[in-house]
């Protein structure tokens, strides 16, 4: 009996140092998986292509006030970047010379108003939401508006402000993504 125990042990480490190897491989190569409700939940693959409006991209957040109490509110997550914040996929609905207004009803690009960009007052443990300093700014070359596009409670640009391209990892595109998801959940 303790022999059969062992081989389904050694069996169990074997697989999931397979599953662990795929994973990493499949990494490399450029797959990114969003589970997070701020994008479309799915597959994603790493491009080599420059940041463009209406692109996807993942990015590593600054180390700042901002991002560490988003972190501690389970906003986002733990991971490898610098401050030990983990990677997060927006859209990019603003980049050079463009203007943000951030106003009650939403957010706007250019005069135009972003669908499910109305800031939220409180999170729903009834915490405040952070605001970014400024409601009104025009992007430099260097800066880029970051918003979720299909989930209202998103923690995005409409709290934390621009962000700097250099933060930008990678640009990503979807491959295979499915769900409604724009109810309710993570604020990622």
């Amino acid at each position: 009996m303790k022999a059969m125990v062992r081989k389904i042990g050694i069996a169990v480490v074997i697989i999931f140092a397979v599953l662990m190897l795929q994973g990493t491989f499949l990494y490399l190569i450029g797959a990114r998986i969003n589970t997070t409700r701020s994008i479309p939940v799915g597959l994603y693959w790493s491009v080599n292509r420059p940041i463009e409006k209406g692109g996807y991209v993942m990015f590593c957040p600054p180390q700042v006030q901002v991002f560490e109490q988003a972190r501690a509110r389970g906003y986002i997550g733990s991971g490898m970047c610098p401050g030990g914040y983990g990677y997060m996929m927006k859209k990019v609905a603003g980049a050079t010379n463009d203007r943000v207004d951030v106003g009650h009803d939403g957010v706007r690009v250019n005069g135009t108003l972003i669908s499910l960009s109305k800031p939220m007052k409180e999170d729903g443990s009834a915490r405040p939401m952070p605001r970014f300093q400024s409601n009104s700014y025009v992007l430099s070359e260097y800066q880029l508006l970051l918003l979720g596009d299909l989930n209202p409670l998103s923690f995005d640009g409409r709290y934390f402000g621009p962000v700097q391209r250099g933060q930008v990892r990678e640009v990503i595109v979807p491959v295979f993504t499915w769900g409604d998801n724009d109810s309710g959940g993570n604020h990622e």
